[in-house]
């Protein structure tokens, strides 16, 4: 049974939607994307690294801290 994890979606290289949960009971296929739906999914990618990064960082001090 699909167990889903909130409204995230995740689209593969080939165009694959996953869906909320990955596990392909709601998957979605497109063959073809455009240079812009491209760029702004890199972009957001970019996005969630810098935030990922940056909670490693504070993480890193917690740890220090101790």
């Amino acid at each position: 049974m699909c167990q889903p994890r909130g409204s995230q979606s995740r689209l593969g290289a080939w165009g694959y939607d996953y869906g909320c949960c990955e596990c392909g009971c709601g998957m979605f296929f497109r063959r073809f994307i455009s240079k812009k739906e491209k760029q702004e999914r890199l972009e957001e990618c970019r996005d969630q690294l810098k935030k990922e990064i940056e909670g490693i960082e504070e993480r890193i001090q917690e740890l220090k801290g101790k």
